[in-house]
């Protein structure tokens, strides 16, 4: 090139318009055939030959997917895929494992690195490209449904039983855990899974599922199961409220004084006249008598009716 011409300017792909594709592999025959269909398909390619460098170029430039060679010199691909998994930036991108072991114990372990898949070496182009398109869709699907939970600002999580790992998160949700929980490496906080595992136990038996409350002052977040994913992982609702607003809502819907608003927001928590009596500062007989009135204006006549309006008002309150 002559000193007056000017370097061409290298045209940065349109995530738009193709996927990106990772290819980590230390043999170059393999990465060369792989790149080569792959980029006949359609696909925008970039390669590394070792964990270091994968690491790096995820960092860089996110890939919508990873085809991972298992063992290389170095960081092996089941270390690079936990310390992808482990971290909230790139936890998402599916990632298929290239081995040719076909032990069970070493498919195992591509699992349970967080690996979505695996085939074996030496690779047939042809089944590669097939398994990219599939994996590509779904994670599609999940991007698409993120997507519209951010946008409505929901706060939601995914969360892995068998590892304890948020699978992922909307900021929303990320904000009101890290509020209220000490987060270490993506791992959901230890009341949620205990939680999780009893709802978990109980769907499978076919019986009733109850909400988790955890108190911060006058505030209270309130995790909410929407449904399993049938692969160990559960979604879940996130939604903060005070305290304060909740008991202000009851008064308004059913025509209560404050004081009876406070004991019916109370009854709707389980708590019995002589642990309402201690909270309000009042005696048991007190609280009876406010609760006679609550029963009377919301046409109930017992406890559990009771509370069950109050939840019925409350539950979707955001």
């Amino acid at each position: 090139m002559s000193g007056g011409e000017a370097e061409p300017v290298q045209q940065v792909p349109d995530r738009n318009a193709t996927d990106f594709v990772l290819i980590v592999d230390d043999e170059p025959d393999n990465l060369a055939l792989l790149h080569d269909a792959l980029d006949e398909s359609g696909y925008t390619v970039f390669v590394a030959v070792d964990g270091e460098t994968a690491l790096q170029r995820v960092q860089q430039n996110p890939p919508d997917i990873i085809l991972l060679d298992a063992l290389m010199p170095g960081i092996d691909g089941f270390e690079v895929c936990r310390r992808l998994k482990m971290n909230a930036a790139s936890q998402h991108i599916p990632v298929i494992f290239m081995t040719g072991l076909t032990e069970s114990e070493h498919v195992v372990a591509a699992f349970e690195a967080g690996g979505i898949d695996y085939i074996t070496k030496p690779v047939r182009t042809s089944e590669a490209v097939a398994r990219i398109s599939s994996h590509l869709k779904n994670s599609q699907l999940m991007k698409q449904a993120r997507s519209a939970l951010d946008a409505y600002g929901q706060a939601t999580v995914a969360v892995s039983l068998d590892d304890g790992r948020l699978v992922w998160q909307t900021p929303l949700a990320r904000r009101l855990l890290g509020d209220y929980f000490s987060l270490d490496n993506e791992a959901a906080p230890p009341a949620m899974l205990e939680w999780l595992a009893v709802v978990d136990k109980a769907v499978g038996n076919g019986g009733d599922t109850l909400p988790l409350n955890i108190t911060r002052g006058s505030m209270r977040l309130t995790f909410t199961p929407l449904y399993p994913s049938g692969d160990g992982e559960w979604l879940v609702l996130l939604r903060e409220e005070s305290e304060i607003a909740v008991i202000e809502s009851l008064r308004q819907a059913f025509g209560l004084t404050r004081r009876e608003a406070e004991v019916l927001y109370w009854v709707s928590k389980g708590k019995t006249n002589r642990d309402i009596g201690d909270i309000l500062g009042s005696s048991p007989r007190t609280v009876n008598k406010h609760l006679e009135h609550v029963f009377s204006k919301l046409g109930v006549e017992t406890r559990t009716a009771a509370a069950n309006l109050a939840i019925s008002k409350t539950t979707f309150r955001q």
